[in-house]
């Protein structure tokens, strides 16, 4: 299963500084990330599918249970300041998953509040 090949390190801090969390071999949801005691300071990330590059897709919600507005990345990638994206320090939730997401799945998740099956889901 292409979940198992996902990486992501989140950062406090921009230009990959500060405190980290990091997730490893697998989707995950995040319903509230004050769970980790990490809500609202996410500042930068790195992002990988370690076999298939391009096959990895992260949503970050500005409120928890994946509502608010949100960012998409499709692809493995480094984003060294979300304040570029005008997102820095306001995610609440994300959904992470080793494919591409469609915005019409996106969308589904939004409305219903339900990530996509067959991966962790994380509450408080």
């Amino acid at each position: 299963m292409a979940n198992r090949d996902i990486r992501l390190t989140l950062w406090s801090g921009t230009n990959f500084t500060g405190r980290r969390i990091i997730f490893r071999r697998g989707g995950v949801a995040v319903r509230d990330l004050g769970a980790f005691r990490y809500n609202n300071l996410l500042s930068s990330f790195r992002l990988r599918n370690v076999v298939q590059s391009a096959e990895v897709t992260l949503v970050l919600f500005s409120q928890v249970n994946f509502q608010g507005s949100f960012r998409v990345f499709r692809g493995s990638q480094n984003v060294a300041n979300l304040g570029s994206l005008n997102f820095n320090n306001v995610t609440s939730s994300f959904v992470l998953v080793g494919r591409n997401l469609t915005n019409n799945e996106i969308s589904r998740i939004q409305s219903s509040g339900n990530p996509p099956r067959d991966i962790l889901v994380i509450r408080q």
